[in-house]
């Protein structure tokens, strides 16, 4: 065989072997990419039910006083206007001191941050003091998820099944992750099981993981209580549902009760529905309707509220309401040091 064919065969086969060694690795990448991760099972949904977790068993059980207090003073300026009202230094502030608490290694601060980086912070030109990044925000999660933290798995399901931040769109993952979520207390995780049962027929299954999330004081449970409730014309049930979800800060249940008392919707229902409410001494009524209005606006500024002293200022008929200096007087107040679980 003459040397430049030996050659070109010698050339072509060290071509192809490099070539067919590059796609097996190609190959090896995408399964280790797409392969779930160890400590986490598939999601079946005609499967066992996970375990009911709660999430904050899964927290520290302590916070360093200062990195808490500089996170919750920033977190409560953030909440404290609609973003586009920020001033560039108070952004810039908020920034700092939650990224410095992030830092101290503050869970709450960290978790901020990734809503940082999911978000950016800042939206209009002349506050906008950070963009969004997607790696950062997967850095923290998988910190989370190592830290065995419940929300860090969900928010990492989140990632995998839109794929970011070098996390790989592979729906059987993000359920994977979803499931140990809901086992470890994550609500959110919890709720989006529920949903899921719910569409493959599984209504009992679907009340299991709500009540996981109710039991945990997740507005979105107790709210979805009160619209089946109200679905099924059980309306003493749904008003005390509705009545929990805005105690955690439900604004769509703040919404609903305040519907309730409207009158224009009241005098729209059918003569049935009436009776039934009248039973309960549910009747228009334009101070609870002004009261619960107030109440979804303050949360649809800030979610973060709890209203633990709702019962108080706004009970339910048929107590009579007490005097109204505003809705501060049914928010929990702060803590002066950090949360006990």
């Amino acid at each position: 065989m003459p040397p430049l064919r030996r050659w070109c065969i010698f050339v072509c086969a060290s071509l192809a072997a490099a070539a067919g060694a590059y796609a097996f690795a190609k190959h090896l990448e995408y399964v280790k990419m797409h392969t779930i991760p160890p400590g986490l099972q598939a999601f079946d949904v005609n499967g066992p039910v996970p375990t009911c977790g709660r999430w904050k068993d899964t927290m520290p059980k302590t916070r360093d006083p200062a990195a808490y207090r500089l996170y919750i003073n920033a977190r409560k300026l953030w909440r404290s206007k609609i973003e586009w009202q920020l001033t560039r230094q108070e952004a810039l502030g908020i920034l700092h001191d939650v990224q410095t608490a992030a830092n101290q290694g503050d869970w709450g601060a960290r978790a901020l941050m990734a809503y940082f980086y999911r978000n950016g912070l800042g939206p209009l030109e002349k506050n906008h003091v950070l963009d969004p990044d997607a790696d950062k925000l997967v850095e923290i999660l998988r910190s989370a998820v190592a830290a065995g933290q419940a929300w860090g798995y969900y928010d990492l399901g989140v990632a995998h099944e839109h794929g970011y931040g070098g996390a790989a769109q592979d729906d059987k993952i993000a359920w994977a992750y979803y499931r140990k979520a809901a086992e470890l207390g994550s609500p959110e995780a919890q709720m989006t099981l529920a949903s899921e049962y719910l569409k493959a027929g599984r209504r009992d299954d679907e009340e299991t993981m709500i009540t996981c999330a109710y039991n945990q004081r997740h507005g979105p449970a107790a709210d979805k209580f009160g619209s089946y409730a109200e679905l099924r014309k059980n309306f003493a049930a749904a008003l005390e549902h509705y009545q929990a979800a805005t105690r955690f800060g439900s604004k769509d249940s703040a919404v609903a009760l305040r519907i309730m008392f409207d009158t224009k919707h009241w005098s729209s229902r059918d003569r049935q529905d009436q009776l039934a409410l009248k039973g309960l001494e549910i009747l228009p009524d334009p101070e609870r309707e002004n009261r619960y209005h107030q109440i979804y606006q303050a949360l649809d500024l800030n979610p973060d509220l709890k209203l633990t002293r709702l019962d108080k200022v706004l009970p339910l008929p048929p107590a009579e309401l007490p005097e109204w200096n505003g809705i501060q007087d049914a928010i929990e107040p702060e803590p002066d040091g950090p949360p006990s679980y």
